[in-house]
Protein backbone atom coordinates (compact mmCIF):
# COMPACT_ATOMS: atom_id res chain seq x y z
CA UNK A 1 0.00 0.00 0.00
CA UNK A 2 1.62 3.13 -1.12
CA UNK A 3 2.70 6.39 1.97
CA UNK A 4 -0.25 8.40 2.98
CA UNK A 5 -2.56 5.69 2.69
CA UNK A 6 -4.74 4.32 5.48
CA UNK A 7 -7.09 1.61 5.97
CA UNK A 8 -10.91 1.39 7.75
CA UNK A 9 -11.74 -2.16 8.79
CA UNK A 10 -14.52 -3.53 7.09
CA UNK A 11 -18.06 -2.84 8.84
CA UNK A 12 -18.32 -6.73 8.71
CA UNK A 13 -15.55 -7.96 9.95
CA UNK A 14 -14.68 -9.26 13.80
CA UNK A 15 -11.53 -9.15 15.95
CA UNK A 16 -10.63 -12.13 18.69
CA UNK A 17 -8.63 -13.69 21.05
CA UNK A 18 -7.70 -10.03 22.10
CA UNK A 19 -7.40 -8.37 18.58
CA UNK A 20 -4.82 -10.60 16.77
CA UNK A 21 -7.76 -12.64 15.20
CA UNK A 22 -9.25 -11.27 12.39
CA UNK A 23 -12.79 -13.13 10.61
CA UNK A 24 -13.81 -11.71 7.52
CA UNK A 25 -13.66 -10.74 4.17
CA UNK A 26 -14.47 -12.12 0.48
CA UNK A 27 -14.41 -15.30 0.87
CA UNK A 28 -14.97 -15.49 4.60
CA UNK A 29 -11.17 -16.47 5.98
CA UNK A 30 -9.57 -16.56 9.12
CA UNK A 31 -6.35 -14.43 9.60
CA UNK A 32 -3.88 -14.77 12.58
CA UNK A 33 -1.84 -11.55 13.17
CA UNK A 34 1.69 -12.01 15.43
CA UNK A 35 1.78 -9.78 18.44
CA UNK A 36 3.54 -7.15 16.16
CA UNK A 37 0.99 -7.45 13.37
CA UNK A 38 -1.65 -6.57 15.89
CA UNK A 39 0.48 -3.43 16.82
CA UNK A 40 0.62 -2.31 13.48
CA UNK A 41 -3.48 -3.12 12.63
CA UNK A 42 -4.21 -0.84 15.90
CA UNK A 43 -1.85 2.19 14.62
CA UNK A 44 -3.67 1.71 11.15
CA UNK A 45 -7.25 1.55 12.61
CA UNK A 46 -6.23 4.59 15.06
CA UNK A 47 -5.49 6.75 12.07
CA UNK A 48 -2.32 6.35 11.86
CA UNK A 49 -1.28 5.96 7.52
CA UNK A 50 1.48 3.49 5.93
CA UNK A 51 4.86 5.39 6.97
CA UNK A 52 6.25 3.32 3.48
CA UNK A 53 7.29 0.32 2.08
CA UNK A 54 7.62 -2.44 5.04
CA UNK A 55 5.41 -4.40 6.98
CA UNK A 56 2.84 -2.24 7.74
CA UNK A 57 2.41 -1.13 3.85
CA UNK A 58 2.30 -5.16 2.62
CA UNK A 59 -0.06 -5.92 5.75
CA UNK A 60 -2.61 -2.91 4.19
CA UNK A 61 -1.81 -4.74 0.86
CA UNK A 62 -2.92 -8.11 2.20
CA UNK A 63 -6.14 -7.01 4.02
CA UNK A 64 -7.85 -4.83 1.69
CA UNK A 65 -6.99 -7.74 -1.10
CA UNK A 66 -8.91 -9.74 1.19
CA UNK A 67 -11.56 -7.53 1.71
CA UNK A 68 -11.10 -7.22 5.45
CA UNK A 69 -10.16 -3.84 5.27
CA UNK A 70 -10.66 -0.80 2.72
CA UNK A 71 -8.63 1.95 1.44
CA UNK A 72 -8.52 5.89 2.61
CA UNK A 73 -6.18 7.41 -0.02
CA UNK A 74 -4.53 10.72 1.52
CA UNK A 75 -6.35 14.23 0.06
CA UNK A 76 -5.89 15.96 -2.24
CA UNK A 77 -5.36 13.32 -4.81
CA UNK A 78 -2.25 13.84 -6.91
CA UNK A 79 -4.38 13.70 -10.23
CA UNK A 80 -7.40 16.18 -10.77
CA UNK A 81 -10.06 16.83 -13.29
CA UNK A 82 -7.53 18.05 -15.61
CA UNK A 83 -6.02 14.48 -15.98
CA UNK A 84 -9.57 13.45 -17.19
CA UNK A 85 -11.27 12.72 -20.50
CA UNK A 86 -15.02 12.33 -20.08
CA UNK A 87 -16.31 9.71 -23.43
CA UNK A 88 -19.97 9.49 -23.45
CA UNK A 89 -21.45 6.97 -26.24
CA UNK A 90 -24.64 8.19 -27.45
CA UNK A 91 -27.97 6.90 -29.76
CA UNK A 92 -31.12 8.72 -29.98
CA UNK A 93 -31.46 10.19 -26.04
CA UNK A 94 -30.81 14.09 -26.90
CA UNK A 95 -32.12 15.04 -23.93
CA UNK A 96 -30.77 12.23 -21.53
CA UNK A 97 -27.50 13.70 -23.12
CA UNK A 98 -27.89 17.09 -22.06
CA UNK A 99 -28.72 16.38 -18.65
CA UNK A 100 -25.42 14.02 -18.49
CA UNK A 101 -23.12 16.75 -20.26
CA UNK A 102 -24.94 19.31 -17.59
CA UNK A 103 -23.79 16.97 -14.73
CA UNK A 104 -19.89 16.71 -15.73
CA UNK A 105 -18.30 19.87 -14.77
CA UNK A 106 -14.67 21.04 -15.81
CA UNK A 107 -12.33 18.15 -17.37
CA UNK A 108 -9.74 17.81 -19.44
CA UNK A 109 -11.30 16.61 -22.79
CA UNK A 110 -15.04 16.13 -23.36
CA UNK A 111 -16.29 13.71 -26.20
CA UNK A 112 -20.00 12.63 -27.47
CA UNK A 113 -19.60 9.77 -29.62
CA UNK A 114 -22.78 9.46 -31.91
CA UNK A 115 -23.56 5.57 -32.24
CA UNK A 116 -25.57 6.33 -35.30
CA UNK A 117 -28.58 8.08 -34.23
CA UNK A 118 -31.26 8.61 -36.00
CA UNK A 119 -31.96 11.96 -35.66
CA UNK A 120 -28.20 13.07 -36.11
CA UNK A 121 -28.72 17.24 -35.93
CA UNK A 122 -30.33 17.03 -32.85
CA UNK A 123 -27.41 15.19 -31.12
CA UNK A 124 -25.10 17.59 -32.67
CA UNK A 125 -26.98 20.52 -31.12
CA UNK A 126 -26.74 19.34 -27.84
CA UNK A 127 -23.19 18.24 -27.94
CA UNK A 128 -22.55 22.07 -29.45
CA UNK A 129 -24.19 23.63 -26.73
CA UNK A 130 -22.12 21.82 -24.26
CA UNK A 131 -18.93 22.87 -25.56
CA UNK A 132 -18.30 19.49 -26.03
CA UNK A 133 -16.30 17.32 -29.38
CA UNK A 134 -18.72 15.28 -31.45
CA UNK A 135 -17.65 12.06 -33.18
CA UNK A 136 -20.23 10.69 -35.25
CA UNK A 137 -20.66 6.80 -36.44
CA UNK A 138 -23.00 6.59 -39.67
CA UNK A 139 -24.05 3.22 -38.30
CA UNK A 140 -24.57 1.61 -34.93
CA UNK A 141 -21.38 -0.31 -33.76
CA UNK A 142 -22.59 -0.69 -29.89
CA UNK A 143 -21.68 0.59 -27.05
CA UNK A 144 -18.42 -1.20 -26.76
CA UNK A 145 -17.19 -0.08 -30.13
CA UNK A 146 -18.36 3.86 -29.04
CA UNK A 147 -16.55 3.74 -25.58
CA UNK A 148 -12.96 2.62 -27.39
CA UNK A 149 -13.01 5.25 -30.44
CA UNK A 150 -13.61 7.87 -27.68
CA UNK A 151 -10.79 6.35 -25.52
CA UNK A 152 -8.18 6.54 -28.75
CA UNK A 153 -10.04 9.87 -29.35
CA UNK A 154 -8.86 11.27 -26.01
CA UNK A 155 -4.89 11.68 -24.68
CA UNK A 156 -5.88 12.15 -20.93
CA UNK A 157 -4.10 9.85 -18.67
CA UNK A 158 -7.66 9.13 -16.73
CA UNK A 159 -11.21 8.25 -18.47
CA UNK A 160 -14.28 8.91 -17.70
CA UNK A 161 -17.28 6.64 -19.46
CA UNK A 162 -20.64 8.25 -18.77
CA UNK A 163 -23.50 6.73 -20.31
CA UNK A 164 -26.23 9.53 -21.71
CA UNK A 165 -28.83 8.62 -19.49
CA UNK A 166 -26.78 9.24 -16.52
CA UNK A 167 -26.89 12.30 -14.27
CA UNK A 168 -23.61 12.70 -12.32
CA UNK A 169 -23.84 15.08 -9.03
CA UNK A 170 -21.86 18.49 -8.83
CA UNK A 171 -18.15 17.00 -7.52
CA UNK A 172 -18.76 13.51 -8.93
CA UNK A 173 -14.85 13.01 -9.45
CA UNK A 174 -13.94 13.95 -6.42
CA UNK A 175 -14.48 10.52 -4.62
CA UNK A 176 -13.48 8.66 -7.65
CA UNK A 177 -10.24 10.03 -7.79
CA UNK A 178 -8.05 9.76 -4.70
CA UNK A 179 -8.46 5.99 -5.42
CA UNK A 180 -6.31 6.28 -8.27
CA UNK A 181 -3.36 7.38 -6.09
CA UNK A 182 -2.56 3.63 -5.67
CA UNK A 183 -0.61 2.35 -8.54
CA UNK A 184 -1.88 -0.86 -8.98
CA UNK A 185 -5.45 0.57 -9.04
CA UNK A 186 -6.59 0.47 -12.81
CA UNK A 187 -10.20 1.60 -12.32
CA UNK A 188 -13.22 2.99 -9.70
CA UNK A 189 -17.23 3.02 -10.09
CA UNK A 190 -19.40 4.91 -7.85
CA UNK A 191 -22.77 3.88 -7.06
CA UNK A 192 -25.09 3.80 -9.84
CA UNK A 193 -29.09 4.44 -8.65
CA UNK A 194 -32.12 5.00 -10.44
CA UNK A 195 -33.68 8.59 -9.02
CA UNK A 196 -36.14 8.99 -6.35
CA UNK A 197 -40.13 8.27 -7.73
CA UNK A 198 -41.82 11.56 -8.47
CA UNK A 199 -45.12 12.05 -7.71
CA UNK A 200 -47.34 10.45 -10.49
CA UNK A 201 -44.41 7.87 -11.34
CA UNK A 202 -45.72 4.27 -11.59
CA UNK A 203 -45.04 1.27 -9.65
CA UNK A 204 -41.83 0.65 -12.26
CA UNK A 205 -40.08 3.78 -11.31
CA UNK A 206 -41.20 3.20 -7.69
CA UNK A 207 -39.74 -0.84 -7.91
CA UNK A 208 -36.60 0.76 -9.41
CA UNK A 209 -35.58 3.71 -7.48
CA UNK A 210 -34.89 0.89 -4.67
CA UNK A 211 -34.07 -2.64 -6.80
CA UNK A 212 -31.78 -0.86 -9.64
CA UNK A 213 -30.24 -3.73 -11.69
CA UNK A 214 -26.91 -1.29 -12.21
CA UNK A 215 -26.84 -0.70 -7.98
CA UNK A 216 -24.10 -2.60 -6.46
CA UNK A 217 -25.06 -1.94 -2.95
CA UNK A 218 -23.74 0.55 -0.17
CA UNK A 219 -20.50 -1.27 0.71
CA UNK A 220 -17.37 -0.60 -0.64
CA UNK A 221 -15.26 -3.23 -2.23
CA UNK A 222 -12.59 -4.59 -4.59
CA UNK A 223 -14.44 -5.46 -7.85
CA UNK A 224 -13.98 -9.25 -8.66
CA UNK A 225 -15.46 -12.72 -10.00
CA UNK A 226 -17.21 -14.30 -6.79
CA UNK A 227 -16.72 -11.30 -4.50
CA UNK A 228 -18.93 -8.82 -3.11
CA UNK A 229 -19.05 -6.83 -5.86
CA UNK A 230 -18.19 -9.07 -8.72
CA UNK A 231 -18.31 -6.45 -11.50
CA UNK A 232 -19.51 -3.05 -11.96
CA UNK A 233 -21.73 -1.58 -14.71
CA UNK A 234 -20.14 0.73 -17.42
CA UNK A 235 -22.72 3.24 -16.77
CA UNK A 236 -20.02 5.17 -15.29
CA UNK A 237 -16.36 4.14 -14.87
CA UNK A 238 -13.26 6.17 -14.49
CA UNK A 239 -9.96 4.41 -15.90
CA UNK A 240 -6.74 4.87 -16.13
CA UNK A 241 -6.07 5.12 -19.77
CA UNK A 242 -2.90 2.64 -19.44
CA UNK A 243 -4.68 0.03 -17.64
CA UNK A 244 -7.99 -0.18 -20.46
CA UNK A 245 -5.20 -0.06 -23.29
CA UNK A 246 -3.58 -2.60 -21.80
CA UNK A 247 -5.92 -4.77 -22.39
CA UNK A 248 -7.56 -3.64 -25.66
CA UNK A 249 -10.45 -1.76 -24.68
CA UNK A 250 -13.95 -3.13 -24.70
CA UNK A 251 -14.63 -6.34 -26.44
CA UNK A 252 -16.84 -4.84 -29.45
CA UNK A 253 -18.60 -8.02 -29.87
CA UNK A 254 -20.75 -7.64 -26.71
CA UNK A 255 -23.77 -5.68 -27.09
CA UNK A 256 -24.34 -6.13 -23.44
CA UNK A 257 -21.85 -7.38 -20.92
CA UNK A 258 -19.27 -5.97 -22.23
CA UNK A 259 -18.72 -4.17 -18.83
CA UNK A 260 -18.51 -7.22 -16.55
CA UNK A 261 -16.10 -8.48 -19.63
CA UNK A 262 -14.06 -5.54 -19.24
CA UNK A 263 -13.06 -5.63 -15.57
CA UNK A 264 -12.45 -9.19 -15.38
CA UNK A 265 -10.00 -8.65 -18.20
CA UNK A 266 -8.55 -5.91 -16.00
CA UNK A 267 -8.31 -8.06 -12.99
CA UNK A 268 -6.87 -10.80 -15.11
CA UNK A 269 -4.10 -8.42 -16.00
CA UNK A 270 -3.10 -7.30 -12.43
CA UNK A 271 -4.92 -4.24 -11.99
CA UNK A 272 -7.93 -3.47 -9.65
CA UNK A 273 -10.71 -2.04 -9.30
CA UNK A 274 -12.49 -0.38 -6.73
CA UNK A 275 -16.17 0.49 -5.92
CA UNK A 276 -16.98 3.37 -4.36
CA UNK A 277 -20.47 3.69 -3.25
CA UNK A 278 -20.28 7.32 -1.28
CA UNK A 279 -19.89 8.93 -4.86
CA UNK A 280 -23.70 8.06 -6.52
CA UNK A 281 -24.53 9.00 -10.05
CA UNK A 282 -28.23 8.36 -11.04
CA UNK A 283 -29.26 6.42 -13.80
CA UNK A 284 -32.43 6.91 -15.98
CA UNK A 285 -34.67 3.79 -15.30
CA UNK A 286 -36.51 1.71 -17.96
CA UNK A 287 -40.37 3.08 -18.11
CA UNK A 288 -42.06 0.98 -20.30
CA UNK A 289 -42.99 -2.64 -18.94
CA UNK A 290 -41.57 -4.17 -22.43
CA UNK A 291 -38.51 -2.50 -22.26
CA UNK A 292 -38.10 -3.26 -18.85
CA UNK A 293 -38.52 -7.32 -19.15
CA UNK A 294 -36.27 -6.79 -22.29
CA UNK A 295 -33.43 -5.53 -20.28
CA UNK A 296 -33.25 -8.24 -17.99
CA UNK A 297 -33.87 -10.34 -20.07
CA UNK A 298 -30.57 -9.19 -22.22
CA UNK A 299 -28.52 -8.65 -18.96
CA UNK A 300 -29.06 -12.54 -18.48
CA UNK A 301 -28.67 -13.40 -22.09
CA UNK A 302 -25.07 -12.08 -21.78
CA UNK A 303 -24.28 -14.86 -18.85
CA UNK A 304 -23.47 -17.31 -21.85
CA UNK A 305 -20.87 -15.58 -24.16
CA UNK A 306 -19.18 -14.19 -20.46
CA UNK A 307 -18.83 -17.50 -19.42
CA UNK A 308 -17.33 -18.72 -23.31
CA UNK A 309 -14.67 -15.81 -22.01
CA UNK A 310 -14.33 -16.28 -18.72
CA UNK A 311 -14.35 -20.34 -17.81
CA UNK A 312 -15.58 -21.04 -14.22
CA UNK A 313 -16.42 -17.69 -13.26
CA UNK A 314 -19.62 -18.18 -13.73
CA UNK A 315 -22.08 -20.12 -12.28
CA UNK A 316 -25.18 -20.68 -10.98
CA UNK A 317 -24.17 -20.93 -7.48
CA UNK A 318 -20.92 -21.40 -5.90
CA UNK A 319 -21.57 -24.16 -2.81
CA UNK A 320 -19.12 -27.05 -1.05
CA UNK A 321 -20.23 -30.49 -1.64
CA UNK A 322 -20.90 -30.48 1.99
CA UNK A 323 -23.46 -27.95 1.41
CA UNK A 324 -24.86 -28.73 -1.04
CA UNK A 325 -25.34 -32.25 -0.08
CA UNK A 326 -26.96 -30.66 3.53
CA UNK A 327 -29.42 -29.28 1.86
CA UNK A 328 -29.68 -31.81 -0.82
CA UNK A 329 -30.79 -34.10 2.23
CA UNK A 330 -32.81 -31.51 3.64
CA UNK A 331 -35.32 -30.92 0.67
CA UNK A 332 -35.43 -34.78 0.86
CA UNK A 333 -37.06 -34.63 3.94
CA UNK A 334 -34.30 -36.33 5.24
CA UNK A 335 -33.31 -34.21 8.77
CA UNK A 336 -31.13 -36.41 10.71
CA UNK A 337 -28.74 -36.94 8.54
CA UNK A 338 -28.71 -33.30 7.46
CA UNK A 339 -27.94 -32.03 10.86
CA UNK A 340 -25.82 -34.93 11.21
CA UNK A 341 -23.12 -33.53 8.32
CA UNK A 342 -23.64 -30.20 9.96
CA UNK A 343 -22.64 -31.44 13.35
CA UNK A 344 -19.28 -33.24 12.32
CA UNK A 345 -18.21 -30.47 9.76
CA UNK A 346 -19.05 -27.74 12.85
CA UNK A 347 -16.77 -30.01 15.12
CA UNK A 348 -14.15 -30.27 12.59
CA UNK A 349 -13.94 -26.77 12.76
CA UNK A 350 -13.51 -26.10 15.77
CA UNK A 351 -10.82 -28.40 16.22
CA UNK A 352 -9.28 -26.34 14.05
CA UNK A 353 -10.36 -22.89 15.94
CA UNK A 354 -8.87 -24.51 18.91
CA UNK A 355 -6.25 -22.22 19.54
CA UNK A 356 -8.80 -19.13 19.79
CA UNK A 357 -11.02 -18.81 22.79
CA UNK A 358 -14.30 -20.49 22.57
CA UNK A 359 -13.62 -22.08 19.23
CA UNK A 360 -16.78 -24.47 19.31
CA UNK A 361 -19.26 -21.35 19.96
CA UNK A 362 -17.17 -19.48 16.82
CA UNK A 363 -17.76 -22.67 14.64
CA UNK A 364 -21.03 -23.34 15.53
CA UNK A 365 -21.56 -19.08 14.96
CA UNK A 366 -19.52 -19.77 11.41
CA UNK A 367 -21.17 -22.88 10.16
CA UNK A 368 -24.81 -21.42 10.94
CA UNK A 369 -24.08 -18.05 9.32
CA UNK A 370 -22.56 -20.13 6.40
CA UNK A 371 -25.78 -22.50 5.72
CA UNK A 372 -28.08 -19.45 5.84
CA UNK A 373 -26.19 -17.60 3.43
CA UNK A 374 -26.16 -20.69 1.11
CA UNK A 375 -29.80 -21.26 1.77
CA UNK A 376 -30.50 -17.94 0.65
CA UNK A 377 -28.22 -18.47 -2.58
CA UNK A 378 -30.25 -21.59 -3.59
CA UNK A 379 -33.71 -19.58 -2.94
CA UNK A 380 -32.59 -17.19 -5.35
CA UNK A 381 -31.49 -19.18 -7.70
CA UNK A 382 -34.58 -21.37 -7.66
CA UNK A 383 -36.63 -18.22 -8.84
CA UNK A 384 -33.98 -16.46 -11.05
CA UNK A 385 -31.62 -19.13 -13.43
CA UNK A 386 -33.43 -22.26 -12.33
CA UNK A 387 -37.06 -21.25 -12.68
CA UNK A 388 -38.00 -22.89 -16.06
CA UNK A 389 -36.76 -26.35 -13.83
CA UNK A 390 -38.64 -25.33 -10.32
CA UNK A 391 -41.83 -24.29 -12.09
CA UNK A 392 -41.08 -27.90 -14.61
CA UNK A 393 -40.88 -30.18 -10.57
CA UNK A 394 -43.71 -27.97 -9.25
CA UNK A 395 -46.18 -28.90 -11.98
CA UNK A 396 -45.73 -32.58 -10.89
CA UNK A 397 -44.95 -31.95 -7.08
CA UNK A 398 -47.29 -30.62 -4.37
CA UNK A 399 -44.34 -30.38 -2.32
CA UNK A 400 -42.41 -28.72 -4.88
CA UNK A 401 -45.12 -25.95 -5.51
CA UNK A 402 -45.89 -25.32 -1.84
CA UNK A 403 -41.12 -24.87 -1.48
CA UNK A 404 -41.14 -22.60 -5.27
CA UNK A 405 -44.13 -20.55 -3.66
CA UNK A 406 -42.37 -20.24 -0.46
CA UNK A 407 -38.98 -19.29 -2.19
CA UNK A 408 -40.10 -16.79 -4.25
CA UNK A 409 -42.69 -14.69 -1.96
CA UNK A 410 -41.06 -14.51 1.58
CA UNK A 411 -37.73 -13.30 0.26
CA UNK A 412 -39.66 -10.78 -1.66
CA UNK A 413 -41.60 -9.48 1.84
CA UNK A 414 -38.38 -9.46 3.26
CA UNK A 415 -36.67 -7.46 1.14
CA UNK A 416 -39.86 -5.25 1.04
CA UNK A 417 -39.94 -4.79 4.50
CA UNK A 418 -36.42 -4.01 4.86
CA UNK A 419 -35.88 -0.99 1.65
CA UNK A 420 -39.49 0.05 2.23
CA UNK A 421 -40.06 1.08 -1.30
CA UNK A 422 -43.21 3.90 -2.34
CA UNK A 423 -45.20 0.79 -3.42
CA UNK A 424 -47.01 -2.02 -1.85
CA UNK A 425 -45.94 -5.33 -1.07
CA UNK A 426 -48.12 -6.89 -3.85
CA UNK A 427 -47.19 -5.26 -6.68
CA UNK A 428 -42.86 -4.89 -5.00
CA UNK A 429 -43.18 -8.96 -4.80
CA UNK A 430 -44.75 -9.52 -8.52
CA UNK A 431 -42.11 -7.17 -9.73
CA UNK A 432 -39.26 -9.09 -8.23
CA UNK A 433 -40.61 -12.08 -9.55
CA UNK A 434 -40.91 -11.09 -12.66
CA UNK A 435 -37.41 -9.18 -12.58
CA UNK A 436 -35.99 -12.59 -11.84
CA UNK A 437 -37.47 -14.92 -14.10
CA UNK A 438 -36.99 -12.70 -17.52
CA UNK A 439 -33.28 -12.68 -15.92
CA UNK A 440 -33.10 -16.38 -15.72
CA UNK A 441 -35.18 -16.64 -19.06
CA UNK A 442 -32.18 -14.33 -20.82
CA UNK A 443 -29.73 -17.14 -19.25
CA UNK A 444 -31.83 -20.28 -20.35
CA UNK A 445 -31.92 -18.20 -24.24
CA UNK A 446 -28.41 -17.51 -24.02
CA UNK A 447 -26.62 -20.86 -23.09
CA UNK A 448 -28.79 -22.47 -25.92
CA UNK A 449 -27.15 -19.62 -28.21
CA UNK A 450 -23.98 -20.07 -27.01
CA UNK A 451 -24.35 -23.98 -26.41
CA UNK A 452 -23.03 -23.83 -22.82
CA UNK A 453 -24.76 -24.53 -19.77
CA UNK A 454 -22.27 -23.04 -17.74
CA UNK A 455 -23.83 -20.25 -16.60
CA UNK A 456 -27.27 -23.02 -15.49
CA UNK A 457 -24.95 -25.48 -13.15
CA UNK A 458 -23.86 -24.80 -9.68
CA UNK A 459 -20.44 -24.85 -8.85
CA UNK A 460 -19.03 -27.49 -6.35
CA UNK A 461 -15.94 -25.89 -4.54
CA UNK A 462 -13.96 -27.86 -2.19
CA UNK A 463 -12.26 -25.76 0.63
CA UNK A 464 -10.18 -26.62 3.21
CA UNK A 465 -10.83 -29.60 5.88
CA UNK A 466 -13.04 -28.11 8.77
CA UNK A 467 -14.20 -25.45 6.91
CA UNK A 468 -16.50 -27.15 4.57
CA UNK A 469 -20.24 -26.36 6.03
CA UNK A 470 -21.09 -23.15 4.13
CA UNK A 471 -18.43 -22.77 1.69
CA UNK A 472 -17.59 -19.83 2.82
CA UNK A 473 -14.42 -20.15 5.04
CA UNK A 474 -11.11 -19.84 4.37
CA UNK A 475 -8.45 -20.34 6.89
CA UNK A 476 -5.13 -17.89 6.04
CA UNK A 477 -2.53 -17.70 8.75
CA UNK A 478 -0.18 -14.24 8.43
CA UNK A 479 2.93 -13.70 10.53
CA UNK A 480 4.16 -10.66 10.62
CA UNK A 481 7.49 -10.67 12.67
CA UNK A 482 8.24 -7.07 12.97
CA UNK A 483 6.88 -4.03 11.80
CA UNK A 484 7.80 -0.83 10.28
Amino acid sequence: MPAGFGVALDPRLRRVDRGRVLIGGTPMRLVRLSDAGCRALDRLVGGATVPGPGATATLARHLVAAGMAHPRPPLPPQAGVADVAVVIPVRDRPEGLGRALAGIGPVAELVVVDDGSTDARAAAAVTAAAGATLLRTPRPGGPAAARNRGLHATTAPLVAFVDSDCEPAPGWLDGLLPHLDDPVVGLVAPRVTAPPPAPGDGPLARYESVRSPLDMGPGEAAVRAGGLVPYVPSAVLLVRREAALAVGGFDEALRVGEDVDFVWRLAAAGWTARYEPAVRVTHAPRRRLGDWVGQRAAYGGSAAALSRRHPGRLAAARLSPGAALGWALLMLRRPAPALGLAAVATLRLGRRLRPLGGPWREAARLSAAGHATTARVLADQATRTWWPAALGAALVSRRARRALVLVAVLPSLAEWWERRPELDPVRYCALRIADAAAYGAGVWAGCARERTAGPLLPRLERREAGSATAGLWKTVVHMLGKVD
